[in-house]
């Protein structure tokens, strides 16, 4: 859904947004509430990424609803993320109130009932590529339907199923998760 706000949109306008939102080719894009899988799936996976910070005494880890602002806008006019979950290695002090003013090290996009067909397809890879033109090394795509993990990274695409070990590669270097548990309800 797209806010109806005087155009163009600023980062300022989207702080205003109750709920998900991204601010793309200065419109403010809403995105609807996940159900409760996908919701549970990214909160445990946002778990693990904490504990790999914490294990690794740097980085921080992030659940749904924060919000990584681009300046200045990427090729396609985006100018903000807000990952189901995702991982910030950065040594820089973060504007603690704020939107974090750089992209994250690795994005999780967990698929919600909408995120399936030929469309659904198109707006993932196109905001795939907007991550790795902003820097981001790893994005995940987790179907909870299909019980799969695709690992994307600018070069490669790798598949993990219930009988893998996911990773983040190059982005999280030697942490991984049981594919099998992360889809037990």
């Amino acid at each position: 859904m797209i806010v109806s706000l005087p155009f163009p949109a600023t980062f300022e306008d989207l702080m205003k947004v109750e709920g998900k939102a991204e601010l793309i080719g200065g419109r403010i894009v809403e995105f609807m509430a996940s159900g409760d899988l996908p919701s549970t799936i990214a909160f445990e996976i946002a778990v693990e990424l904490r504990s790999y910070a914490k294990s690794q005494r740097r980085g921080r880890a992030y659940a749904d609803g924060v919000g990584f602002a681009i300046d200045p806008p990427l090729t396609s006019g985006r100018q903000s993320f807000s990952p189901d979950a995702s991982y910030l290695d950065s040594p820089e002090r973060i504007q603690e109130m704020g939107f974090i003013e750089c992209t994250p090290t690795f994005a999780v996009e967990v698929r919600s009932e909408n995120d399936y067909g030929r469309s659904a397809e198109t707006a993932m890879a196109d905001k795939r590529a907007d991550y790795f033109e902003a820097g981001t090394l790893a994005v995940w795509d987790v179907d909870p339907i299909a019980q799969t993990i695709t690992l994307h990274t600018p070069a490669s695409e790798t598949v993990f199923r219930p009988s893998d070990l996911a990773h983040a590669e190059p982005a999280l270097p030697g942490w991984t998760l049981d594919v099998a548990a992360l889809f037990v309800n």
